[in-house]
């Protein structure tokens, strides 16, 4: 495990010479709450190593040497979308194997199924609700840490001849550019939006404003015991406990017995909190605002879908790779905007 700067060093030195890299990162959003890099998994020629990002070293160099290479990763949005957040870095460029095997039309493209039906090794999983933020690691999870990129660069290989030999490499290419593209991206918090979870909505709203005030409350005692807020409260227990309170139906039914005394208080408080809102200041359940598409832009719709379906088949490919609902919906209604909701490949194979 490198977890002092003379290790880093090290690895800095054998990166410099390193051709390729291989990378795959753990976090521990199953185990803490915020959740944070765990564990920077690499292969380069020069084998396998594990880096902790959680002693106290900088990482700086090491994303620097990253964003001279290609990195081979895996399924890696989560990753590119944890670096961004947490150290505020997006790689140059990226080879996604997850990518590459839809792009191929292979439907079991988990990354044991892959190395099982390409390179005819079977990986053990059996760690991977783990918690990776606890140190040391077993032997067995830094095994299994070191299996998610030992494999990754054989695996690249003969995928991308596959997608070479198929003419589909440009469209990985391009949509491995997306990808870094959409995951660089810090998408803002709408303090409106966040509490609003699923069945807010069907809540009066004196209701709502009390479970804006729970979902703050479960957010900060999430914060401090340093574990996911679904550990604390289920959603389906916010819920019922903003519906009681707006009721005058009794609590205890919903609050869990294993609560501390300075826990069940501070919900109380909280709960109590909400009732004493004003009505003027209640939250207003979000209505969604749907436009009724018109009879031509159903048959566009329908002409789109039976295109994009055809050359899916054709190819052999999962029809949303192509566009998805959404994005055909869009289209029927404005096909100027094909070009910049497209990727190049895309728009190729939708055009009449």
């Amino acid at each position: 495990m490198i977890d002092s700067e003379t290790r880093l060093k090290e690895c800095l030195g054998r990166l410099q010479h390193a051709p390729w890299i291989a990378l795959d990162t753990e976090a521990d959003s199953l185990h803490a709450y915020p959740e944070k890099l765990c564990l920077l998994q690499i292969t380069t020629p020069f084998g396998d190593e594990l880096i902790d990002p959680l002693a106290d070293i900088d990482l700086a160099p090491l994303l620097a040497a990253f964003s001279a290479h290609e990195l081979i990763m895996h399924g890696s949005d989560y990753d590119l979308r944890l670096f961004r957040k947490h150290h505020d870095f997006a790689p140059t460029a990226i080879f996604d194997t997850m990518l590459a095997s839809r792009l191929l039309g292979i439907m079991q493209f988990g990354l044991t199924n892959l190395v099982s039906q390409f390179l005819g090794v079977t990986l053990d999983k059996g760690s991977q609700k783990a918690d990776w933020a606890k140190r040391p690691l077993t032997d067995r999870m830094a095994a299994y840490a070191r299996n998610d990129t030992h494999y990754l660069k054989p695996l690249s290989d003969l995928l991308k001849a596959e997608l070479l030999a198929k003419g589909r490499l440009g469209w990985h290419q391009e949509s491995c550019a997306r990808l870094v593209a959409d995951c660089s991206q810090l998408r803002p918090v709408d303090a409106d939006l966040v509490w609003r979870i699923k069945g807010s909505n069907r809540l009066s709203r004196p209701a709502m404003a009390v479970l804006r005030e729970i979902w703050r409350w479960r957010e900060a005692e999430a914060t401090v015991a340093n574990r996911p807020p679904f550990f604390i409260l289920s959603h389906e227990t916010l819920l019922d406990l903003a519906s009681a309170a707006d009721s005058g139906r009794p609590l205890d039914p919903f609050i869990p017995r294993r609560f501390s005394d300075r826990r069940r208080e501070t919900l109380l408080a909280a709960i109590t909190q909400g009732l004493a809102i004003p009505a003027d200041e209640h939250p207003h359940p979000i209505r969604q605002i749907s436009r009724r598409i018109t009879d031509t832009e159903k048959r566009r719709m329908v002409e789109l879908q039976q295109r994009r379906d055809a050359r899916a088949a054709e190819l052999g490919l999962d029809p949303t790779l192509i566009a998805s609902r959404a994005v055909l919906l869009a289209l029927a209604e404005d096909w100027q905007q094909a070009e910049t909701i497209l990727m190049r490949w895309q728009f190729d194979l939708l055009k009449a």
